[in-house]
């Protein structure tokens, strides 16, 4: 298959499950449960992976990496296994200078600027896609990896979480205020004009990790520059797929800690394929009569919205687990404890960690 036949091929694939998910709200929370365990990758390509698994009659993905990868870490795919796919950038380094006339302009690296123009360094830019060939770790073998057990329900560290989900509220400038002040019938604001975010004093430690995340998901997406939200329905002012948004990244983030969140979040899940139709039906044309974005776009843009950011608070909240990659550096794993995977065996004697010894 061509280059782009596949791109292609895979796009077509990603809308397909993205119908689905609209046509069967539950199919968005499996999606969800995936992207906590796969949240270092976007969320297209998790839906990707797990279709293809699927095809397959095998387990969801695990761990996830390409051919020359797994080899650096002492593992080889199996014979006969094929690839599942994913979607990856093509991109270009790239020097961007300041030319007189004020107008910015992009040259290959290591070309000539022209006379007077200011150098203003070089940029990586994404020039197109194309489909990158991995393999699960169930489809390895050799070298035993060890590698940090998903978080369990007891283990869980709620006020560890509670600090760190504070600091990325902090690092985006917003204070956080527990109070028993109520705003409205909810249990959590964000104050843009403030830049506050608000969680009720009289909620359990959990719940309140719970709200913040909620919040945190606003923060992230729904500020008054949101200009992707407002497109189709998604912004603070128009809360549409907003609640359903943020709902979604704290879904995320709190499975990936180990905390279940599903009968909280169902509510507000439940309500993904009515504010999916909705926000299609609001995008229709004025003078067109046609939708300018099709249900699967917007779907599409939403699970973009909420795995992006979701990976950005996982990657300081830094849950069990890998995410679904294996790390640069392979002393860099934390060891935290035993848990096999389907089909995985773990390592012989003591172990403080999933140690990945076989298909």
């Amino acid at each position: 298959m061509a280059p782009e036949e596949r791109v292609a091929a895979l796009m077509d694939g990603l809308h397909s499950i993205l119908e689905k998910a609209v046509e069967s709200p539950s199919h968005w929370q499996v999606l969800l449960d995936a992207s906590a365990s796969l949240w270092r990758y976007s969320g297209g390509n998790v839906a990707l992976l797990m279709m293809q698994m699927a095809q397959r009659g095998t387990d969801e993905p695990k761990l996830v990496a390409g051919y020359k990868e797994w080899e650096r870490h002492g593992r080889t795919v199996l014979r006969g296994e094929h690839a599942l796919w994913v979607i990856a950038p093509r991109t270009a380094r790239v020097q961007q200078v300041l030319l007189p006339d004020g107008t910015r302009h992009r040259l290959p690296v290591g070309d000539k600027a022209p006379k007077g123009a200011v150098d203003e360094g070089k940029k990586t830019l994404i020039t197109g896609w194309r489909g990158q060939a991995v393999f699960d770790v169930s489809q390895t073998e050799g070298t035993p990896l060890l590698v940090p057990r998903s978080a369990g329900r007891t283990s869980v560290e709620v006020p560890r979480l509670w600090e760190s989900l504070a600091g990325v509220a902090r690092a985006h400038g917003f204070s956080v205020q527990v109070t028993d002040a109520q705003f409205g019938l909810t249990s959590g604001f964000t104050d843009f004009a403030q830049r506050r975010v608000q969680v009720g004093g009289w909620l359990n430690s959990e719940e309140r990790a719970a709200v913040l995340a909620h919040e945190l998901g606003h923060v992230l997406l729904h500020g008054p520059d949101d200009k992707v939200g407002k497109l189709y329905g998604s912004s603070v002012d128009h809360r549409g797929l907003a609640e359903v948004e943020a709902e979604s990244v704290a879904y995320t983030v709190l499975k990936a800690h180990g905390i279940d969140r599903g009968p909280q979040s169902a509510s507000y899940l439940s309500g993904w394929a009515d504010a999916v139709i909705e926000a299609e039906q609001s995008a229709v044309g004025a003078t067109s009569g046609k939708p300018s974005a099709s249900r699967a776009d917007i779907a599409k843009s939403v699970l973009g919205r909420v795995t992006a950011a979701s990976k950005e608070i996982l990657e300081a909240t830094n849950p069990p687990g890998l995410g679904g990659k294996i790390p640069a550096a392979e002393a860099s794993l934390r060891v935290e404890g035993q848990e096999t995977y389907a089909g995985v065996k773990p390592a012989e004697g003591p172990s403080h960690g999933l140690a990945i010894s076989g298909p």
